[in-house]
């Protein structure tokens, strides 16, 4: 075993001072006599730890699947060279699994006023900040046989941001909004849109859209275009109570939530409009809100980063009450909740009329899709026909909740995790076409 520190130097000098006295008959004082001396000289010879000075650099923030690598300067300032192995330590959670525990020591020389950097390469496995833990030093004499060790401090947070795996929809959705904003030779018109130009007749055209005076200045049948209003707003509401915290698969819903969130939030600011964000349960956990259209995306995914479900009972007056006051003008309300019948029918509905009267209100909500496996699974036990039966029953209640807010006025989405992100994107596009927004 290595000796460290101030107490191995002293138990080195005691052990050469036994080694000096011990009568000469017995022959240890002459065999250990060399190999003290060895020790007490890779003592004397090690870099000293505490003087050394620990500087951190690297990216602050990765997405999650995604690796990230974090520098540790190391500054010898001593008149020794430094021959250290190094354990720059970090939370579980920051590795990939199945990460080897190699992965987090490094084997170093510094020569004396120099500096020498090491990288440690992170791959967090979950949202949030992780913080790194003390960097352990062990400096080494000339001949490796003795050292001297400390702990010191050098602090470094990453943040885990969302994964946003749904970006890979966005270019298709992209596309359908150049169509709609007449970019394309594919023109909509709706309650809500704008005058864009004039163009001739085709065949398949609504004749509302024609321009009678138009047409007899230019003696060719000519048509109005339009394209969608810009600068509308979106207030994006995220529940983050009990319902969010159920998993779906291997995730809980909150996730497929924030990733939708995230798509609906890249369409919506390339549209023009303003994107708000919201994170509710029994009180407000986030806000965003007032942002430029450069600086959302980035502002909505550093604030989602931090978004945990709480297990407790979502206070849906509270979250509209605080909605309504974020969005005093007309809005698409987007809330990304459960389809809880009694939650709905308790919490919400009453709230519907305050809702509805101003806005354009979207509730989308994450299907387990564990629930169409069990209805159509064998039934070749009392289970299978328990299990059947109980998710059919489920599936008939959010069926039955669904329709009890679309007569209400709501726009309804019911997908499992991997569908809602374009379904979501798919709604506010035809919201948009029909000039609903």
């Amino acid at each position: 075993m290595a000796l460290t520190g101030r107490t191995a130097l002293i138990a080195a000098l005691g052990a050469l001072l036994v080694g000096l006295v011990l009568p000469s008959w017995t022959g240890i004082g002459v065999v250990m006599l060399p190999l003290l001396a060895a020790i007490v000289a890779d003592l004397v010879l090690a870099a000293p730890v505490r003087r050394l000075a620990l500087e951190r650099s690297g990216d602050p923030s990765v997405r999650l699947g995604e690796t990230v690598a974090v520098d540790l300067l190391v500054a010898n300032p001593s008149r020794r060279p430094l021959r250290a192995r190094i354990r720059d330590a970090w939370y579980p959670s920051a590795w990939a699994p199945g990460t080897s525990l190699t992965a987090s020591r490094h084997s170093v020389t510094v020569p004396a006023g120099e500096r020498r950097r090491l990288t440690t390469r992170l791959a967090p496995t979950r949202r949030g900040d992780h913080h790194s833990g003390r960097v352990t030093v062990r400096s080494l004499g000339p001949l490796g046989l003795a050292g001297r060790q400390a702990t010191l401090d050098a602090p470094w947070r990453v943040r885990a941001l969302p994964p946003f795996a749904s970006r890979k929809h966005l270019p298709s959705r992209l596309a359908r909004l150049r169509e709609l904003d007449g970019r394309t030779s594919v023109l909509t018109r709706g309650q809500g849109t704008e005058f864009d130009s004039l163009r001739e007749y085709l065949p398949g055209d609504d004749v509302r859209s024609i321009d009678w005076r138009a047409s007899a200045r230019r003696s060719v049948v000519a048509v109005r275009t339009w394209r969608p209003e810009r600068d509308r707003h979106v207030l994006i509401v995220l529940d983050t109570g009990r319902t969010s915290a159920g998993r779906v698969g291997d995730a809980p819903r909150l996730d497929a939530a924030l990733d939708a969130a995230l798509l609906l939030t890249a369409l919506a600011t390339k549209a023009g409009d303003r994107v708000d964000l919201l994170a509710h349960d029994r009180h407000r956990r986030t806000a965003v809100a007032g942002r430029s259209p450069s600086e959302i995306l980035p502002a909505f995914t550093d604030a989602m980063a931090l978004l945990e479900p709480a297990l407790i009972e979502t206070d849906l007056r509270a979250m509209v009450s605080t909605a309504l006051r974020m969005a005093p003008h007309r809005s698409l309300i987007v809330l990304l909740t459960g389809l809880d019948a009694h939650q709905i029918e308790d919490g919400l509905l009453p709230q519907l009329p305050l809702l509805t009267k101003r806005h354009e209100v979207v509730l989308a909500s994450v299907a387990d899709p564990r629930l169409d496996q069990l209805v159509n699974a064998p039934r070749t036990t009392v289970r299978d026909v328990y299990g059947a039966a109980a998710a059919e029953q489920t599936r008939a209640d959010r069926r039955r909740t669904a329709d009890l807010l679309t007569r209400r006025g709501i726009t309804v989405l019911d997908a499992p995790p991997e569908s809602i992100a374009p379904a979501l994107a798919d709604t506010y596009l035809t919201l948009k076409a029909a000039g609903r927004l």
